[in-house]
């Protein structure tokens, strides 16, 4: 019992040390959000609720941008869902390893499955560590409080820049900023080209539904061209 106890601790002290050097990324992406949240209108209690309840950087940003243009609510959540779906992935990829665990187990590695803390501690799951629910909880209690902690800073920051100094701009670029980088095979370069065309031509649609409209599209010519590569 107590080698249980000195290795769950030993795992997890890993997750946390694993996650740090990852905090380089998430720090200023933080600072950025709080500030873009208070750009958009949000109130400082909404960003940093935001932060703690999505916990989802791009989600967060999208979220942000839709806000500050009046998009319904339907929409808004339905384009937050689109991009959070990749989660479905990492918890299919999860699910095999801590099926034996207590729900509460589950549901809080859920909750923590971040981009960030899958790709840290998937491995030591595939290394068919049985101590390795330990090191995810310690990575993803790690991001957390490094993501909650920047974005209070900038929302801080955001609060105290002067009104004549507009920054809604920032939040399309911040957007743009994330996507680029991902942008490889030339099924993803398809797909963002495909959305943004949609997404310029299609602000007229109602209630905001170009969002929506742009993100299948994109998805489904991606999806189509990935499908054609492995033929």
């Amino acid at each position: 019992m107590l080698h249980n106890m000195e290795e769950n601790w030993r795992e997890f002290w890993k997750g946390i040390l694993a996650q740090l050097p990852v905090q380089l990324g998430v720090i200023p992406f933080g600072l950025v959000f709080g500030v873009l949240g208070i750009a958009s209108g949000l109130t400082a209690t909404q960003t940093i609720l935001m932060s703690s309840i999505i916990f989802g950087g791009a989600s967060q940003v999208v979220f942000a941008q839709l806000w500050s243009i009046g998009t319904s609510p339907i929409v808004t959540g339905g384009s937050v869902a689109i991009i959070n779906s990749r989660h479905i992935i990492y918890s299919a990829n999860i699910s095999k390893y801590i099926s034996v665990l207590s729900l509460r187990w589950r549901l809080a590695l859920g909750y923590l499955l971040t981009d960030e803390a899958f790709a840290v501690s998937f491995q030591e799951f595939e290394n068919r560590n049985r101590f390795a629910h330990y090191h995810l909880l310690g990575g993803g209690l790690t991001l957390w409080v490094f993501w909650q902690i920047s974005t209070v800073a900038g929302v801080f920051l955001g609060a105290n820049i002067p009104p004549n100094l507009n920054l809604e701009f920032a939040i399309p670029l911040t957007f743009i900023a994330i996507i680029l980088p991902k942008l490889k095979s030339l099924a993803q370069i398809s797909a963002a080209v495909t959305a943004s065309i949609i997404a310029i031509f299609g602000q007229d649609l109602p209630y905001g539904l170009w969002i929506i409209v742009a993100s299948i599209a994109g998805m489904f010519v991606g999806g189509l061209l990935n499908k054609r590569k492995f033929k």
